[in-house]
C-alpha cells in the first residue's frame, strides 16, 4: 500500500509541474478551469480520459454534480492567501480551499482522485461544507422562502483570465429560467494578489426580484454587521469553529448598501437580496482561515481586519 501512495505522489507531482512550468513563478493570483478529454459520457458520468486546462468552456448539457468531467467541478481562482472554486452545475455554490502556503496550489487540486482534497495536505484543503447553503459570495434567486437554483440554464460559458495584478472568472449563463421568468445573468469574480477578498461583479439582463448572494450557515458561528461611516458600505459577517477541520474560519461579504433591498435568515443561509436592477453590481466576499500563513486566529482579529476593509471602501470605494 505504501508503495501504492508513493507512486500515486510521484504521478501527481509530476503532473504538478508540468502544469506548473505554463505559470510565472513569481505570480500571486492564478485562475483555471480543467476538463476531461478522451473519454465518454454515459448518462450524466464522464468515464474515462484525462483532465486538461483550458481557458474557456461551453458546459456540457449532460453535465451536473459529480458528473466528473470537470477537476474539482468548476473553475477555480487563488491569491498567495486562499483559494475558492465555484459549483459550476445547478448548486452554483463557490466553496473554499484554505492554503497553507503562498504558492499557487490549483493546478495540483483534485489530480490525482476526484476527492483528494476533502483531505488536509502540505499545501491545504477544502475547508467549506457547503452542503445544501449557497457557500460564500455566490448568487442564487430567492423567492417564497426558497433558492431557486440553477436548474434550468440554456447554456453556461466559463472564461479564465491570468494577468500581471489580478486573475478571474467570468461565466455567462444564457437563458436562466426561474419562477416563469428567463434572464441572461453574468458573473465575475476577481483576485489580487496579498488579498484575501474575490470583488463580484453581476449583472441581470432583466430587473427580476430576488436575485441574491450570502453566507452557509454553520453551527458554532457568531454574526457580525456593521455599516461604514459614510453609510454607503456595510459588511456582514460569521466567524466561529465553521471549517471542516474543524478550526476557526472567518467568511464576510462587503456591499454597497443602496444595491440592497433586503437581508433574509433563510434556513441554510444568511442572505443579501438585491434590488432588481439591469444595471452592473459590484459587491466583495472572502474567507479568512486560521492556518493560512500569517493567517487570522481569533474573533477580534477577525472583526478588525474587516474594520480596515471597511474604512477602504469608506475612504476609496473600493478595495
Amino acid at each position: 500500500m505504501k508503495t501504492l501512495q508513493l507512486l500515486a505522489c510521484l504521478a501527481l507531482m509530476g503532473v504538478y509541474q508540468a502544469n506548473a512550468q505554463t505559470l510565472n513563478k513569481k505570480a500571486k493570483t492564478y485562475a483555471e478551469i480543467s476538463v476531461k478529454e478522451g473519454g465518454k459520457w454515459e448518462g450524466r458520468k464522464y468515464i474515462g480520459g484525462t483532465f486538461k486546462n483550458v481557458q474557456k468552456l461551453k458546459l456540457a448539457p449532460e453535465h451536473t454534480d459529480h458528473s466528473f468531467d470537470i477537476r474539482y467541478e468548476g473553475p477555480g481562482w487563488e491569491s498567495n492567501k486562499i483559494g475558492y472554486r465555484l459549483y459550476l452545475d445547478w448548486r452554483n455554490a463557490i466553496d473554499i480551499f484554505g492554503k497553507k502556503t503562498e504558492a499557487i496550489v490549483l493546478p495540483q487540486v483534485g489530480q490525482d482522485g476526484f476527492d483528494s482534497y476533502h483531505e488536509m495536505s502540505d499545501w491545504g484543503a477544502d475547508i467549506l461544507k457547503a452542503g445544501k447553503g449557497i457557500g460564500i459570495g455566490s448568487i442564487d434567486r430567492y423567492l417564497n422562502n426558497q433558492r431557486l437554483h440553477f436548474y434550468e440554464v440554456d447554456s453556461t460559458l466559463a472564461k479564465v483570465e491570468n494577468k500581471s495584478k489580478s486573475s478571474g472568472v467570468k461565466i455567462n449563463y444564457y437563458g436562466w429560467k426561474t419562477a416563469g421568468e428567463k434572464i441572461d445573468f453574468t458573473s465575475q469574480l476577481t483576485i489580487t494578489p496579498n488579498q484575501r477578498h474575490t470583488q463580484h461583479n453581476i449583472q441581470a439582463s432583466k430587473a427580476i426580484s430576488g436575485i441574491c448572494t450570502g453566507i452557509v450557515k454553520q453551527k458554532n458561528t457568531e454574526i457580525f454587521k456593521k455599516v461604514s461611516q459614510n453609510k454607503k458600505w456595510a459588511y456582514l459577517a460569521t466567524y466561529g469553529t465553521q471549517s471542516l477541520i474543524p478550526d476557526q474560519l472567518g467568511m464576510a461579504i462587503l456591499y454597497e448598501v443602496t444595491n440592497i433591498e433586503s437581508e433574509v435568515d433563510a434556513e441554510f443561509d444568511h442572505l443579501l437580496v438585491f434590488k432588481p436592477s439591469t444595471q452592473a453590481v459590484t459587491f466583495y466576499f472572502l474567507g479568512a482561515w486560521e492556518q493560512e500563513k500569517d493567517g487570522i486566529k481569533s474573533k477580534e482579529a477577525f472583526v478588525k481586519y474587516l474594520d480596515e476593509k471597511l474604512n477602504e471602501l469608506n475612504k476609496k470605494g473600493k478595495i
